[in-house]
């Protein structure tokens, strides 16, 4: 080779270093087309406009007229892509439109976007979009729940069956997406967790104090606005000039505002005095909370339109995102007021918080004042200024979580793969049995084949579980998608959380893994492999009943070998392109069909898996041998096998034949040799090595050891030659 070409080892990093750049992927910002525009529709029917992507999160404000015909914010739309990154079953997140109204409630999460295998072709994609739709009407705030929950609070959605683990990254997808975004509006507080249950406020705890003192501790909070800064806050909008202070009135007062919640004795009495606190106390109901407001200036705090509509429409309280709005019902005037060095207000209020508000005195809340100003006859601008409030603690007592709340918060806190592995804690415990079995079976498999026929029964039990419980029931087919994906994590961006988001699977993968390094890939393809288990019970049924079986000659055999390593070329070749097309033509895999879906699918699929069995019947596992791209990939590294423990003789393939002929599989060489790559290490051979009576070698072993000496062989007598002489 000249100076100028490259060597081989060149051309491999080369070959690497081009697979790596050509899986790498640009993440943009995505559009959908029309289905975008038609949830929003869907959500606010009518005139609405939507505006441009805004902020960290690229929210996107919808505008439009509500059911009263008042104008203002309806709601607002994200795709979860641009506030969480939550790979899914196929290592790619799922993309989801989310919708959410000022009130924090989700009015519609629809999936844009997903890669998952079992619902590329398998489960119809409708049942995701039917499960999707169930968090309409949710709050932001409440926790949502696949399944069984130890929160009695938390809100509860069955799974689609057969596809837990995508229904539970769904779940996480909208709840910690929407809880994000309504954070990042001022929709909800983060609260970091399982709400508390209500603080109560302490009513033996009383301390005279005056003004000065209860607006040192925060006990009252003021808000203070002159007219330049209400002017400032309207900059900008339609009614930027009206009624706008001249330069020597831009340090007027607008409104001086206080506000406090009464409850509490040390704050009540000293505002109220005895009498009037007493009868207020009396008067409230339980759960009810009194907040006292206070205020002085040009603007008036209440206005007059609760005069006409019943309802005060300049102050409410938002806590936990939801707005607590007053009636003229809710409303006390207050005229005397006790505290020592109190000013003195044009007005002072008591509005009342029913119970139904759920209202927690313990819970920061914030009062809003809403300012208006007229642009046109029936057109007007609004400005909303917050005053914040947070209860002093000396006033509160809280109560201890309880036993169940504390195992909620638990539940809340764990990953998605930790809350998987606790609801699947069952077939975890009889999977891991099950393989500590199979362990022992390998570990002491010269004990095992000395007795066949126990051996026998207890395969064949073994195989019936993996079909029924590891197949069926746990859903724990392992499929060349996985070793796909697999690939493409560690090319990309390896998260283990990828992988233990199915429990099942990955106990089996560590398992296979670990046997293929002590005996090759034979003892997933003998024993774990649910579709292999099945077609080799069916095929020994077929033997009982004497249905006749073929044998390709061993040549053709062995050269039909490469086809499944063919497959899996064009499999990962396909998948650097494109890990959905990856996914579709890994059809070939009736794995999903037969196993996973249980043969209900269309019923192309449900022919091919069935002339798969059928052809089996005459021929054992003809899809294991030639097809299975899994099968290649478990046999790529048993070459790195440490031990081989199958045991044979120097007698083995020469003469004896006997092992080759009855490996169903034809593992063996006929030179004797067993190919680790082929093997599925089923026994049969080591059960033939150790029976006295079936091995030939050992038979003729035997024979030459119990030969007697032939009858009527006269001896010749010893002579003494000496003493002859």
């Amino acid at each position: 080779m000249s100076s100028d070409g490259l060597s081989p080892w060149k051309v491999v990093c080369l070959f690497l270093l081009l697979c790596a750049l050509s899986t790498v992927q640009v993440v943009y910002a995505k559009s959908y087309g029309e289905i975008e525009q038609q949830r929003i529709a869907l959500a606010f029917p009518g005139d609405i406009a939507v505006s441009a992507p805004e902020g960290e999160f690229n929210v996107r404000t919808i505008s439009g007229k509500d059911g009263s015909g008042k104008a203002g914010v309806l709601g607002y739309v994200f795709q979860s892509q641009d506030v969480v990154n939550i790979p899914a079953y196929s290592g790619k997140p799922i993309n989801m439109q989310v919708i959410l109204d000022p009130a924090g409630e989700i009015k519609d999460a629809y999936v844009l976007e997903h890669h998952e295998p079992i619902l590329l072709v398998g489960i119809p994609e409708s049942k995701l979009h039917d499960f999707a739709a169930k968090y309409t009407g949710i709050k932001v705030g409440q926790r949502v729940v696949i399944g069984h929950s130890s929160d009695p609070g938390a809100v509860t959605i069955d799974a689609i069956s057969g596809a837990t683990v995508t229904v539970m990254v769904v779940n996480e997808v909208v709840t910690r997406a929407a809880h994000e975004v309504a954070v990042s509006l001022g929709l909800i507080t983060d609260h970091g967790g399982v709400k508390q249950k209500p603080a109560t406020v302490r009513e033996d705890i009383y301390q005279p104090a005056d003004w000065t003192q209860l607006t040192g501790n925060g006990a009252i909070r003021r808000l203070k606005l002159t007219r330049g800064q209400v002017d400032e806050a309207f900059a900008g909008s339609k009614a930027e000039g009206v009624h706008k202070a001249s330069a020597e009135q831009a340090n007027d007062t607008f409104i001086d505002l206080y506000v406090t919640d009464l409850n509490p004795p040390t704050i009540g009495r000293n505002l109220l005095g005895d009498n009037q606190y007493r009868f207020l106390m009396r008067d409230l109901k339980p759960g009810e909370q009194a907040i006292g407001v206070f205020g002085q200036g040009e603007y008036s705090y209440k206005g007059s339109g609760y005069v006409r509509g019943g309802i005060f429409d300049r102050v409410q309280l938002r806590q936990f995102g939801e707005v607590i709005s007053f009636r003229d019902m809710d409303h006390e005037r207050l005229s005397d007021v006790f505290a020592a060095g109190m000013p003195k207000f044009d007005e002072m209020s008591i509005f009342i918080i029913r119970p139904q508000a759920e209202f927690d005195p313990g819970t920061p809340w914030t009062l809003e004042l809403l300012v208006r100003r007229q642009t046109g006859a029936i057109s007007a601008e609004f400005v909303s200024f917050e005053l914040p409030y947070q209860m002093p603690e000396e006033y509160l007592e809280r109560p201890l979580p309880t036993a169940e709340e504390l195992a909620a918060a638990e539940e809340a806190s764990r990953p998605i793969w930790l809350n998987i592995w606790y609801q699947k804690s069952f077939q975890i415990g009889v999977i891991v049995v099950a393989l500590l079995l199979l362990t022992i079976i390998l570990f002491l498999q010269d004990t095992f084949t000395k007795k066949p026929h126990f051996l026998h029964w207890l395969r064949r039990g073994y195989l019936v579980f993996t079909v029924v419980f590891i197949g069926w029931y746990a859903l724990g087919q392992l499929s060349v998608v996985n070793v796909l994906t697999f690939v493409h994590a560690l090319i990309q961006d390896f998260r283990w959380e990828l992988f233990l988001t199915d429990p099942v699977i990955f106990i089996i993968w560590t398992f296979t893994a670990g046997s293929i390094l002590l005996w090759g890939r034979g003892v997933f393809c003998g024993w774990l492999c649910p579709f292999g288990a099945l077609q080799e019970l069916i095929n020994e049924t077929a033997r009982k009943l004497k249905i006749r079986q073929f044998e390709l000659p061993f040549a053709l055999h062995e050269r039909l070998w490469a086809i499944k390593y063919i497959i899996l070329l064009m499999l990962f070749g396909i998948s650097l392109e494109s890990m959905s097309a990856a996914e579709q033509f890994a059809e070939v895999e009736p794995f999903k069909t037969a196993i996973t879906l249980k043969f209900d699918r269309q019923w192309w699929f449900v022919l091919y898996a069935v002339i798969l069995l059928v052809i089996n019947i005459f021929t054992r596992k003809v899809y294991c041998r030639y097809v299975c791209p899994l099968g290649a990939a478990l046999a790529i590294p048993t070459k790195l096998r440490l031990f081989d423990w199958l045991k044979r003789r120097k007698e083995c393939g020469d003469p004896c034949q006997l092992c080759a002929k009855e490996c169903e599989i034809q593992a063996i060489h006929p030179d004797g040799k067993i190919n680790a790559n082929e093997c599925h290490y089923c026994l049969d051979c080591q059960m033939t090595y150790h029976n006295d009576n079936k091995c030939p070698p050992l038979i003729n072993k035997h024979k030459k050891r119990n030969k007697k000496a032939p009858e009527g062989v006269q001896l010749i007598p010893v002579i003494d030659l000496v003493e002859a002489r």
